[in-house]
């Protein structure tokens, strides 16, 4: 049988930008699935044929097209057959940057000008049936959050059609974990602010993310918050915590710990009293309405419970120091007092003009945990003391240990 193979996607459009190429991707014209699995290929798509080479293990798609079908991203007929040629096959992608193939000898197909958007950094719809697909309006906000820091914007028709199908109903149609598993990855990019601009540029933040869409707008002291808008605030607050931390986990607290303040009376703005708390609750929503894992609802809650107290660690009392550290889990989690204090310096930091300035609460934090640690357990344990008696006795002794080292 006489076929063709091409790579294509990922791998051609970053190879472009001159950037890593970490996977590879082929697509097979002229080629059956019985033909690939004699030549030893691996199937291993469920919706549409994909094989996995027998050596490399690269991923070989078999050439197709898509037809609408039914609502939602799950709602496509796909054909293949080896009568499907190349440029059908990369009609059906959705953004011209991605629908660029490469064939053996290196020569570019490129039937949408995919090369000349790269050379603009524009993200543009391949076709009308982007729309069919409402996934599409999160990988491109992912993107965004990739390529912003290249120069990279959208297409002015490519955000009508963003608009109009969240105006559509069609994001009502994704499930939790996929949102959740696409904002994840959001999380993880170079400019992971710009994925929640785009979607909120869209109308898609409101539909997602509302507790977070309605920020935008909302003031605070300017005494406080040059910034003023919380949603600015948040936003700054992000891009801090990402040029620091590649830990998604780390910047998805940041960017939940003022959640509570879009909750706020009108009649008691621009302050924000109890929004900690509030907060937390929505944090907590959140997590279970898309399935996040404990370990981001746990850190986030805390972030956004207990943040205040670290901005105010110079005035609190030993024992609310050590109150606080006990409610982080800080001697049993080390790590995640880190990542507390991390987040707190970012939420400080993420303020209009204060982008680098000191932030002495977190080595307060710091002092005092070791402090608390280095009391001996087993002195009280020698003294006979157990249970309820061991445990008072024990936080008296840690907090005479905060307030000896603060003295010092």
């Amino acid at each position: 049988m006489s076929f063709k193979t091409y790579l294509v996607g990922g791998a051609v459009r970053d190879r472009l930008l001159g950037r890593p190429v970490t996977e590879l991707d082929w697509v097979v014209v002229g080629a059956t699935p019985e033909y690939l699995i004699g030549a030893k290929f691996k199937p291993v798509g469920k919706d549409f044929p994909v094989f996995l080479h027998p050596e490399t293990h690269e991923e070989y798609a078999l050439a197709r097209t898509e037809r609408k079908v039914a609502p939602g991203y799950h709602g496509f007929e796909c054909h293949f057959s080896p009568e499907v040629t190349l440029e059908e096959d990369l009609l059906r992608r959705d953004l011209t940057i991605n629908a660029i193939a490469e064939d053996k000898d290196g020569k570019l197909i490129d039937p949408f000008n995919g090369q000349q958007d790269i050379k603009n950094r524009i993200l543009r719809h391949v076709s009308p049936a982007f729309q069919e697909d409402p996934l599409r309006i999160l990988r491109i906000a992912r993107f965004m959050a990739r390529f912003a820091s290249l120069g990279f914007s959208i297409a002015t028709e490519t955000q009508t059609l963003m608009q109009d199908m969240v105006k559509g109903g069609e994001l009502a149609t994704l499930v939790p974990e996929r949102v959740w598993r696409e904002m994840r990855k959001a999380l993880e990019e170079e400019r992971p602010s710009a994925f929640f601009e785009t979607l909120r540029a869209c109308g898609g933040l409101e539909i997602l993310w509302p507790e977070l869409n309605r920020l935008w707008g909302v003031p605070q002291p300017a005494r406080w918050h040059p910034e003023i808008d919380t949603g600015v605030h948040v936003m700054m607050a992000l891009e801090k915590i990402a040029s620091k931390s590649q830990d998604p986990c780390l910047r998805f607290a940041v960017l939940c710990h003022d959640l509570g303040k879009g909750l706020t009376p009108a009649e008691k703005l621009p302050s924000h009293p109890g929004h900690e708390a509030e907060s937390a609750k929505l944090v907590e929503n959140f997590c279970r309405q898309y399935k996040l894992p404990n370990e981001y609802r746990d850190l986030a809650v805390k972030v956004a419970r207990y943040h205040t107290h670290c901005h105010k660690a110079a005035e609190l009392k030993s024992s609310t120091l050590l109150k606080t550290l006990e409610a982080l889990d800080a001697f049993r989690k080390p790590l995640v007092l880190e990542q507390f204090l991390q987040a707190c310096e970012a939420d400080a930091q993420g303020r209009l003009g204060l982008e680098t300035a000191t932030y002495p609460q977190t080595d307060i934090f710091r002092e005092a945990y070791q402090a608390a640690k280095a009391v001996q357990v087993q002195e009280l344990l020698a003294q006979g003391l157990s249970g309820q008696h061991l445990k008072e006795k024990l936080h008296q002794a840690r907090v005479l240990a905060i307030d000896q080292s603060r003295k010092s």
